[in-house]
C-alpha cells in the first residue's frame, strides 16, 4: 500500500465574471506529489506544469501567492497528458490519495471532467486529510491549521518554498510521515471526496468514527425529496443502532444546515447535523452526522430551536404586513 500525497495550484478567471469562471472555475497549472510506502518513507516524486487552456492571464492573486509567470507555464503540458502521466505513475500498486484540506481532490475531478476523462470512480472517493488528521494526532481535533503551522509544530526542516505544488507536496508527505511514526491510529479517520454522490441506496456511505457517525446519501432530485427519505431524517445511536424517537425535530436557525436532538436510554443526547449538498450533476445529496452531546449542549441546541422558531414567526408576521 502506497501514500500519494499530492498537491495542486490553480488559476481562476481575473475578471470574476460568472459566465467565465462556470465552466471550470479553478483551472490547474500544476501538480506536485509524494509516493510514500506503508511505513512513511519516501519512495518516489511527481512534478509538473500544466499549460494553460482556459485562463491566459494569471489571478492577481494566484500570481502574487505562487510567483509562478504565465510565460513559465506555456512550456507545461496539456492537463490530459499530465493528468494521464500522473494517475500513470500513481497506479504502481495499490494506493490512498492523501492532500492537506478537502478541496485537491474534488478540482482534479473537476478538471478531469471538463476535459472529458474518465472519472476515478463512480461514487465518493475515501481519501487522508493530512491537514485533519494532524489536528487529530497534535492539536484538538477541530483546528485546521496552515501547513507551514504543522512544519514549524513538529520542527520539520524547511528545505524548499511553501505555496508551490511540489513544495507543498513534500512538507506533507513529512508531516504525514510524522504521524505515521507516532500516531498511526488516527488514520482511520479517513475523508470522503463527494464529486460524484453514491449511486444509489445500496452505494450510500455509513462510516463510525470514535465520537461520531458519518452518512452520505444517494443523489435526490431535489430537498423536499431529499427529506422524504426515511433514512436521511432518521435518528439512530451509532452505539447501540436504535431508532430513536426526537426530541427536537429537524430544524435549520440559517437556511443551510439542519439540526435534531434526539435521546438514547443508555448512550444519552444525540445532536444530529445534516448539510444539503448539490452535486456536479445538479443533484442534491444529504451529508448527515450523529455525535453523542452533553445535556449542556442539548440545552443549548433547545434554545437555538426555540430562536429559529421565532424569527420564522416574525418572517411570517412582517409578510402578512406587507400584503
Amino acid at each position: 500500500m502506497n501514500y500519494i500525497v499530492f498537491d495542486l495550484e490553480w488559476n481562476q478567471s481575473s475578471t470574476g465574471l460568472e459566465e467565465e469562471t462556470a465552466c471550470l472555475p479553478f483551472e490547474i497549472i500544476e501538480i506536485g506529489a509524494v509516493k510514500l510506502d506503508d511505513s512513511g518513507v519516501r519512495k518516489s516524486t511527481f512534478s509538473e506544469l500544466v499549460k494553460p487552456a482556459v485562463y491566459h492571464e494569471m489571478n492577481w492573486a494566484t500570481g502574487k501567492l505562487l510567483h509562478l509567470q504565465m510565460q513559465e507555464l506555456e512550456n507545461g503540458s496539456p492537463f490530459v497528458s499530465a493528468a494521464e502521466r500522473f494517475l500513470e505513475w500513481c497506479a504502481e500498486e495499490e494506493y490512498w490519495f492523501c492532500t492537506w484540506g478537502s478541496a485537491d481532490l474534488t478540482e482534479f475531478q473537476r478538471n478531469m471532467k471538463f476535459y472529458g476523462m474518465e472519472p476515478l470512480a463512480e461514487g465518493p472517493i475515501a481519501y487522508l486529510d493530512v491537514q485533519k488528521l494532524f489536528s487529530l494526532a497534535f492539536e484538538d481535533g477541530k483546528s485546521r491549521r496552515a501547513l507551514e503551522h504543522a512544519v514549524d509544530f513538529l520542527e520539520l526542516e524547511k528545505d524548499i518554498s511553501f505555496h508551490r505544488a511540489y513544495g507543498d507536496a513534500c512538507y506533507t508527505a513529512k508531516v504525514l510521515s510524522r504521524i505515521l511514526a507516532v500516531k498511526p491510529d488516527v488514520l482511520k479517520n479517513v475523508s470522503y471526496d463527494v464529486f460524484h454522490p453514491p449511486l444509489n441506496k445500496k452505494a450510500e456511505i455509513r462510516v463510525q468514527f470514535d465520537n461520531y457517525e458519518k452518512y452520505i446519501s444517494r443523489g435526490f432530485r431535489d430537498r423536499a425529496e431529499a427529506f422524504e427519505d426515511r433514512e436521511v431524517v432518521s435518528s439512530k445511536c451509532y452505539l447501540c443502532h436504535r431508532n430513536l424517537r426526537k426530541k427536537i425535530r429537524w430544524f435549520t436557525p440559517n437556511g443551510r444546515n439542519y439540526y435534531c436532538l434526539a435521546y438514547c436510554e443508555k448512550h444519552g443526547y444525540l445532536k444530529g447535523k445534516i448539510r444539503v449538498r448539490k452535486s456536479v450533476d445538479e443533484k442534491i445529496y444529504i451529508v448527515k452526522t450523529t455525535r453523542l452531546i452533553s445535556p449542556e449542549e442539548a440545552a443549548i441546541l433547545k434554545n437555538s430551536c426555540e430562536h429559529a422558531k421565532r424569527q420564522q414567526q416574525q418572517h411570517r408576521m412582517h409578510g402578512k404586513a406587507d400584503l
